[in-house]
């Protein structure tokens, strides 16, 4: 067969083995998902299917086949020949992964230039509209002319897709190509994926999403702690998981309402009628809304829809142009928030690796954060010790750097330096997008436990509409900065009011009735 067949990878590390043994096998016209947790090597092993293992580790396989090309033994000019032309890759951040200075159709057009020498001038423009064509590119000419941030996230997605599929590989490897969407657009993109496997191609589908896996994969591959624990067609290992781990996932991803009691103190925070401007755009409009302590308030919606502008005015690093904000009965304004009170209102952002010092570790970064809690110098150590148990993560970790730690543990990080000053509201803006089901899980539950030990409120800005069954007791549904949709999620999830919020949880497959 042709697509990929791997023998026996193993992946050594510094510390011992990361990857034992894995065998795989993808038929051209499938989709083969490899899941698990941060750590159980996935995308470690997606990587060496390209050659592109890090440096410091060393991989063997005893026997790898890319469309019919043995590949166990390449030299690195062999590796490049191979990448792009008989098998590509579509990484998790596009915005990373194109290049900023260069134009979208430059992107696309670059496999061919290097594949296909002889293709140029109007062949190879028409090379470049075909290929935004099959991603389903809306206006390809005009996106072809334009650089990556002046697309949407999906779109950025999309031209990625098309850069790896313009010298029309037989094998493409995808890299969690779906965690930063929100429900519409992710359904569009794997959709896509789903589509570019019934045209023959051999699709590679890395994720910790069992939501996206069940949509988009024929069979599953279930990783932990580097070994293969679970195999076999996704609707049958998903509906029967055999193996505890499989177990664990699978139950990680199901969640009912919370259904706790409306509290009738007074709000904890509160908005009226507020509205943002950025020149002639408006991206919040006229939106209210109100937290009380031990309470979850959920903001979903599309990209662009104004969730994190609204999350901005909350922390008060944003003002607002009409209407107010009070914070514990008193105005909150920018200047208000640089001061006593800044330490209650607390950010965990989407992005950890840009919130976090790279120069610093992780014990330094925590140590910081608990001084300006007011924690005493003898305590730190311990309350830092405190801090990672809560969160998830070892003692050991107090040495480590932002760049030896994986994205959920990151986001772990960021969010065990938010909950050091013990807030009073914690605005979390997409805090688990990046993590797995299972970790994804502990760390909802552990915010829960939080709040009620603490009578914490939080808001919580996400696209994941199974996320909002677990956390949220209320939520606001956002669309082009206006909300559609407010209420107990309970009562919002079961008779969505408005068309929109019937599209978003279509997309999640949460089960809407038929309008």
């Amino acid at each position: 067969m042709s697509g990929v067949r791997l023998r026996g990878l193993r992946i050594d590390g510094p510390d011992g083995a990361i990857v034992r043994g894995l065998d795989l096998d993808v038929a051209p016209g499938e989709c083969v998902a490899i899941v698990g947790e941060s750590g159980a090597g996935k995308s470690l092993s997606g990587r060496a299917l390209l050659g592109l293992v890090p440096d410091g580790l060393l991989w063997s396989a005893d026997d790898l086949e890319i469309d019919g090309v043995a590949a166990q033994s390449l030299t690195g000019p062999q590796w490049r020949a191979l990448r792009g032309r008989r098998i590509a890759l579509v990484s998790q951040d596009a915005l990373v992964s194109l290049d900023p200075l260069r134009r979208v159709g430059a992107e696309v057009a670059e496999p061919v230039r290097i594949h296909e020498p002889g293709v140029c001038g109007d062949a190879l423009a028409g090379r470049v509209r075909s290929s935004l064509e099959r991603v389903s590119m809306p206006n390809p000419d005009e996106r072809a002319r334009q650089y990556p941030h002046e697309l949407s996230g999906g779109l950025r997605q999309r031209a990625l897709i098309a850069s790896a599929l313009s010298a029309n590989p037989a094998v493409v490897v995808a890299d969690e190509p779906t965690t930063a969407l929100d429900a519409t657009v992710q359904a569009r993109v794997l959709d896509l994926l789903r589509r570019i496997a019934d045209d023959g191609v051999a699709v590679v589908f890395i994720s910790h999403d069992l939501g996206a896996v069940a949509r988009v994969a024929d069979r599953v591959v279930v990783m932990h702690e580097g070994r293969v624990v679970e195999t076999g067609v996704t609707a049958e290992v998903l509906a029967s998981p055999r193996d505890p781990v499989t177990r664990e996932l699978v139950a990680a991803v199901s969640h009912e309402p919370l259904g706790r009691a409306p509290r009738t103190d007074a709000p904890l925070f509160a908005a009226r009628g507020v509205t943002k401007r950025f020149g002639d755009r408006v991206a919040v409009n006229d939106v209210s809304f109100e937290v009380r302590r031990g309470r979850t308030l959920a903001v979903v919606g599309e990209s662009g829809s104004g969730k994190t502008t609204l999350a901005r005015l909350v922390v008060g690093v944003a003002a607002a142009d009409a209407g107010t904000l009070s914070f514990d009965g008193h105005s909150w304004t920018p200047d208000v928030a640089r001061g006593a009170d800044r330490r209650r209102v607390q950010l965990v952002q989407q992005n950890p690796w840009g919130a976090l010092d790279p120069r610093w570790s992780v014990g330094r970064t925590l140590l910081e954060a608990v001084a300006a809690g007011g924690v005493a110098r003898p305590g730190r150590r311990r309350a830092v010790a405190a801090l990672l148990d809560e969160v998830g993560l070892s003692p050991a970790f107090v040495r480590r750097r932002p760049a030896q730690l994986s994205g959920g543990q990151r986001q772990r990080v960021a969010i065990a330096r938010a909950l050091a000053v013990s807030p009073d509201l914690l605005v979390l803006d997409e805090p688990v997008s990046a993590l797995d089901a299972s970790v994804r899980a502990r760390i909802l539950e552990r915010l829960l436990t939080l709040q009620r030990e603490r009578d914490l409120a939080m808001i919580f800005v996400t696209h994941d509409l199974d996320v909002v069954a677990g956390i949220a007791d209320d939520v606001i549904v956002m669309k082009d900065g206006r909300v559609v949709d407010s209420g107990a999620v309970s009562c919002v999830f079961a008779a969505p009011g408005h068309p929109f919020t019937r599209e978003l949880l279509a997309a999640a497959g949460l089960g809407v009735p038929e309008a």
